[in-house]
C-alpha cells in the first residue's frame, strides 16, 4: 500500500528532533514515519503486533507538539475483514491480537495520540473483491 502513496509523491520521514535548553542538546528520537507529505503524517498497520498502535500515536503526539505533522493517519483493517480471511484459509496468520481497528480505537479514545488530530482509516469486507 505504501508503494502507491510514494508514488503520489508521499515520502517515508525520518525526523532529527531534539530540545534545546540553553546551551544544551537532548536528542529526542522519533520513529519514521511510513509515508508524509505536506506536514501529514500517515501509518499502515496491517498485520503488527497491535502495541505498534501505541508507537505510532506517542510519535504523531510528539511531532504534533513540535509543529513537526498537523495530522497522524492511521490505516488499518476493520475486525470484520478476520472473515474474510477465514475463508480464504490464511486466518490464522491474522490474529486477535495483531493491528485491527478494535484495537486502535480504544487507544485513539483513551487519548493516545495527545492533542494531535487522529484520522483513522479501517478497510472494511465490502471493499473485498474476489475476483481481483
Amino acid at each position: 500500500m505504501d508503494t502507491q502513496f510514494y508514488q503520489r509523491g508521499w515520502k517515508e520521514k525520518h525526523f532529527d528532533t531534539k530540545i534545546v535548553v540553553d546551551t544544551t542538546e537532548f536528542q529526542s528520537p522519533t520513529h519514521k514515519v511510513d509515508c508524509f507529505r505536506n506536514r501529514v503524517a500517515l501509518e499502515v498497520e496491517w498485520n503488527n503486533k497491535d502495541p505498534f498502535f501505541d508507537r505510532d500515536l506517542n510519535n504523531f503526539r510528539l511531532l504534533f507538539e513540535l509543529r513537526a505533522i498537523s495530522i497522524g493517519i492511521i490505516v488499518t483493517r476493520c475486525d470484520e475483514l478476520q472473515g474474510v480471511f477465514n475463508e480464504l484459509r490464511i486466518g490464522t496468520k491474522y490474529g486477535a491480537s495483531t493491528t485491527h481497528m478494535g484495537k486502535l480505537l480504544p487507544r485513539i479514545e483513551g487519548g493516545g495520540g495527545g492533542g494531535c488530530p487522529i484520522l483513522a482509516i479501517g478497510i472494511k469486507k465490502s471493499l473485498y473483491d474476489e475476483n481481483h
